[in-house]
């Protein structure tokens, strides 16, 4: 039922064809698409939507960039930590090689001074390497790697780069033993370099050195440098041997007690020089006795009779 004035509306609403709109947005989009390729027409148009489009593009892309940005942090940190690894190992080797280079810097420092010890001795000297020191607390003694095969005999003496260490006292087919200078029972004549007083040095153990039945008013003085006086026949005239530390004048003593330290390395070298036997100088040759002096001879003889 209608009311005046007032029509119905339609049940269906229906615009143009579908086929006409399609024709029509086809004819338009071809359009565009001409005026845009001959005159460029759309390029603001592109441009707005491209800055329209920016943020949203940049939020829809984190996800992305963030993904990426965590797996080269993970690698990063996992290359990292690898090298890190490699360079302590190669840190720890090549300290180990400056270690061992140092080592072997000081020992052939220590070796060339004893060649060098060797060459200034007018006898022949073999390089030995201490094994090991003697198992007696109570003495001092050392093992070396030379014995007998080498030529080493008992009571030959024993130096480094800086003076006398000992002597060999034992021999083993491969082996030999020294006594250190610091044995109780080990004695060493000596003079003092500075004004040539001969004394008897002995050891007193605990690395340290004694001079004996030296008199209460003998000239010597701390600081005085004691050196072999050759008068045994085994050590060289000559080798630094020990330096004065202590003068102890004491009265109740008739002696005085004069302390000493060795000057060689006694109880840290790891290689020492032992000295060949001395060799005693050969007697001079008879001179000719012109035949002159022989008539000479002959007619004092005559007239004595």
């Amino acid at each position: 039922m209608s009311v005046v004035g007032h029509l119905p509306p339609p049940f269906f609403k229906r615009g143009p064809a579908p086929l006409a709109r399609l024709a029509f947005f086809m004819v338009l989009s071809v359009l565009l698409l001409a005026a845009d390729l001959r005159f460029h027409t759309l390029d603001w148009v592109r441009f707005a939507a491209s800055i329209a489009a920016w943020p949203l593009q940049r939020v829809a892309y984190l996800p992305v960039e963030a993904g990426g940005d965590l797996g080269k942090y993970f690698s990063a940190l996992t290359t990292l930590h690898q090298e890190n690894d490699e360079l302590r190992k190669k840190q720890v080797a090549i300290a180990n090689l400056l270690l061992r280079q140092q080592h072997l810097e000081d020992e052939n420092k220590h070796l060339r001074a004893l060649l060098d010890m060797r060459a200034r001795q007018p006898v022949e000297g073999r390089i030995a390497d201490i094994l090991y020191a003697a198992r007696d607390p109570f003495s001092r003694k050392i093992m070396i790697d030379k014995g007998m095969q080498q030529g080493i005999a008992a009571g030959q003496a024993v130096i480094d780069d800086i003076g006398v260490i000992g002597q060999v006292t034992r021999v083993f087919p491969l082996t030999a033993e020294v006594t250190l200078l610091t044995d109780k029972e080990q004695a060493i004549p000596v003079q003092v370099q500075r004004n040539g007083l001969r004394a008897i040095l002995a050891g007193a153990g605990a690395g340290m050195l004694e001079l004996r039945y030296m008199a209460a008013n003998a000239e010597i003085q701390p600081g005085d440098i004691l050196v072999t006086s050759g008068l045994d026949g085994i050590y060289l005239p000559g080798l630094p041997v020990a330096k004065v530390i202590h003068i102890d004048h004491t009265s109740s003593f008739s002696f005085a007690r004069i302390q000493c330290v060795p000057l060689a390395g006694v109880e840290r070298r790891g290689q020492v020089l032992v000295l060949g036997n001395r060799e005693t100088l050969p007697a001079p040759p008879e001179q000719p006795v012109p035949q002159e002096e022989k008539s000479n001879r002959g007619k004092r003889v005559k007239k004595g009779h």
